[in-house]
């Protein structure tokens, strides 16, 4: 019969936490404000974590690097099971979620890459028809000339 160990026993302290996975302690009271992650307070009033945090805000630092926002982040993690560890199979579900966002902004930093080349090659920074500030012109229709970036 296998014996359930108690969460609350093997439970880490928010140093513990920050020393195990290299994120600063004010980092972990922030991705708990955000909801990602979860702790309980124990007699001292000291806030405790369950060890699958770990594995947790290894998720959420990797998305993060990739340029997932925290909104995003924190709603896949939301379709995690509570109380266990992810997976290799639960990070195959959250990353593939992310795969064509990433690719959307890779494909866009490609074309700025490109259009940037041909920009500086040119040396005027027209305002009027610049891809860069004015990309496709769609503020050409109503004005001069660009007068923001593209969001």
């Amino acid at each position: 019969m296998a014996r359930r160990v108690d969460p609350h026993k093997q439970a880490l302290s928010v140093g513990d936490v920050a020393a195990r996975s290299g994120v600063a302690v004010s980092t972990l009271h922030f991705y708990e404000e955000k909801g990602l992650i979860h702790a309980w307070r124990n007699a001292a009033n000291q806030r405790r974590y369950s060890r699958d945090v770990l594995r947790r805000v290894a998720v959420i630092r990797i998305a993060q690097r990739t340029g997932v926002p925290l909104a995003e982040i924190g709603a896949a993690l939301n379709t995690l099971p509570t109380g266990r560890t992810p997976t290799a199979e639960d990070w195959h579900h959250l990353s593939a979620g992310w795969r064509d966002a990433l690719q959307a902004r890779i494909d866009a930093l490609v074309r700025l890459r490109d259009q940037l080349d041909g920009c500086i090659g040119c040396g005027c920074l027209s305002l009027a028809c610049c891809p860069l500030r004015n990309p496709e012109d769609v503020l050409g229709e109503t004005d001069s000339g660009a007068c923001r970036l593209a969001p």
